[in-house]
């Protein structure tokens, strides 16, 4: 073999080489479901269970039973103190996220 023969089977060994990982990596996309598709309805997480205070309205995480105020003869808990600090500055904005005022 010659150079440019040599430079050419080269080319044409990446070429092909390319060509393989882009279909490896890439897969075969296919245009219809495998399967059924399940719809599963959003579930509010500060409500989880009804009436049951789950979730801090500020920031949403896990509550801290230890830290609460007690707004409208009703206990509203937080996760921290920082979010009691914010719901006492501005409770209006935070009773729609609460399943105590829901009921």
């Amino acid at each position: 073999m010659n150079g440019k023969s040599k430079q050419f089977n080269l080319v044409l060994l990446l070429a092909t080489v390319s060509l393989v990982w882009l279909v490896v990596v890439g897969g075969c996309k296919k245009s219809e479901p495998e399967g059924p598709t399940v719809t599963v309805p959003k579930v509010d997480t500060v409500t989880a269970v009804a009436g049951e205070q789950t979730m801090c309205p500020v920031m949403g995480g896990a509550i801290d039973k230890n830290i609460f105020v007690e707004y409208k003869g009703k206990k509203v808990y937080f996760c921290c103190a920082a979010c009691k600090e914010k719901f006492e500055a501005e409770p209006e904005k935070y009773l729609a996220k609460l399943p105590q005022f829901k009921l």
